[in-house]
């Protein structure tokens, strides 16, 4: 298993599930920043046309290019879903934000070769192990 700073020193492209563009949510602060500090960002979300100024797309199959981390703004029961897409596209990482765990999709990821994440800010880990 990679460390987190290998997985955030490795990585460019982040799709950021559940992005909204309301500036006051979370994740569009935690895009923000990740946008700022020289990641690729693709906001997923399907009531979403465009978030800071990039196209979103409505689901991670609708991704046209190679995605390293899929960050996840998303309740737990969404979660599985969401992994196996990430499987499907070939990310290779999915980070679940601060109060979101699965175990059970979690363990699916690592079977099927992914690191993972969970229950952690990536903008709080960004700023700890990156600075």
């Amino acid at each position: 298993m990679a460390s987190i700073a290998e997985i955030l020193r490795q990585s460019r492209t982040i799709a950021v599930v559940g992005l909204s563009g309301k500036p006051w949510r979370p994740s569009y602060g935690v895009a923000e920043y990740l946008l700022k500090a020289g990641y690729r960002i693709i906001p997923v979300n399907p009531n979403e046309r465009e978030v800071l100024g990039l196209q979103a797309y409505p689901s991670l199959d609708a991704i046209p290019e190679r995605v390293d981390i899929v960050n996840v703004f998303r309740r737990p029961e969404y979660v599985p879903e969401i992994v196996e897409a990430a499987i499907r596209i070939g990310a290779r990482a999915i980070w679940l934000q601060e109060g979101v765990r699965h175990d059970a999709a979690a363990e699916q990821a690592r079977q099927a070769g992914l690191e993972v994440i969970q229950d952690r800010c990536i903008l709080k880990e960004h700023r700890r192990l990156l600075p």
